[in-house]
């Protein structure tokens, strides 16, 4: 849903949007309050229309500068979870703001909202612009005409006003940033790809610490490049879009997956995979390796047949590293950009991949 929707025009600026799925926040991007709801609250929106929810505070988190080559926009969001919290958001709507954020294309826009929820949200959004209504206008259930220029004059009124007053601002600078990978059991548990695990006996939470590095089968200190992997998976609502594959495919062109690794690609929706043959893209995955599979949630959290077996590592381009995510119970998760899980395909290991973009 959090592909097809933005697709086909069906998410625009203003709307509320309630799903039967956390990762509902995506839809931010666009300028709408879009959250995930429960199984009781998808009854009471289809009886009623309507739901009850606390008043939520705002923070504006301003992402500033130029993000230096081989950082992603899966980059920025894993370093803003990995500085709140995975309860930092918690009451909390996010407002992404900043000159890098306004020179985000709507995909990247949409990969930092999804995991909003990461870092406890209930939402975060962008304010709709020009990105937006460039990308919206055409769309099967866009406004047409004078509609939607009707539309974008009152989509231009939501944004926030220049004088608006947050309950908490917090900067990013852009050019600080580097490739971030997770090490630990939940995504605010990540370093740079030129870091090392935390050692226990100098963190706060030192036993979530502790048992973090016990499942993954990590030792204090030790560098996350390097770190051997099993498989590598490129896809979900998080990174599966035409562009997450165009970036990977930059990086794997040319070279093949490596021994023993098991490599696969799945598109977001029909339409990114349709779009991904046409460009070709597919068969540069094949040439190099990959299993190019048909669109849906696959390995993001172990659907069908697309599961960890044992205690294997995967690479991957999703949004959750939780203990059994991915199909096994002691099954291991490194969240990363796409372009990051192509680099650890052929290499067979955690790699940094600004050594491999050209």
């Amino acid at each position: 849903m959090h592909v097809i929707g933005p697709e086909l025009g069906l998410t625009q600026p203003g709307m509320t949007i309630a799903c039967g799925d956390s990762h509902t926040s995506t839809h931010g991007a666009f300028g709408s309050i879009a959250f995930g709801i429960g199984t009781s609250q998808v009854r009471d929106v289809l009886a009623s229309q309507c739901l009850a929810l606390e008043p939520l505070n705002v923070r504006r988190i301003r992402v500033t500068g130029q993000l230096p080559k081989g950082v992603y926009a899966k980059d920025v969001v894993l370093t803003i979870i990995q500085r709140l919290g995975v309860s930092g958001g918690n009451g909390f709507a996010y407002e992404y703001a900043g000159d890098t954020i306004d020179r985000m294309t709507m995909d990247e826009r949409m990969t930092i909202c999804n995991m909003s929820i990461e870092g406890g949200a209930r939402v975060g959004y962008v304010n709709p612009d020009e990105t937006t209504f460039e990308y919206i206008k055409g769309r099967p259930f866009a406004p047409t005409g004078d509609a939607f220029e009707r539309a974008v004059a009152w989509w231009r009124s939501l944004a926030s006003d220049a004088d608006a007053v947050f309950d908490d601002e917090v900067e990013i600078r852009a050019e600080e940033l580097t490739p971030v990978v997770t090490w630990g059991v939940n995504p605010g548990q990540s370093i740079g790809i030129d870091g090392r695990v935390p050692d226990p006996q100098q963190a706060s939470d030192s036993q979530a610490v502790t048992d973090a590095l016990d499942y993954m089968g990590l030792t204090p200190g030790q560098a996350i490049e390097g770190m051997k992997v099993d498989v590598a998976f490129i896809g979900s609502c998080t990174n599966g879009r035409l562009s997450d594959l165009r970036e990977a495919a930059r990086i794997i062109r040319g070279r093949h997956v490596a021994p023993g690794v098991k490599a696969l690609v799945v598109p977001g929706s029909d339409s990114v995979s349709r779009a991904a043959e046409r460009e070709g893209l597919a068969d540069t995955f094949r040439a190099a390796g990959f299993e190019w599979r048909g669109a849906g949630c696959s390995m993001c959290l172990g659907m069908n047949p697309d599961k960890l077996e044992g205690n294997q590592v995967c690479a991957a381009s999703s949004n959750r590293n939780f203990k059994g995510r991915q199909g096994s119970p002691t099954g291991r998760t490194l969240l990363m950009s796409p372009a990051m899980v192509a680099a650890a395909a052929v290499s067979g290991a955690v790699t940094d991949v600004r050594e491999m973009v050209e």
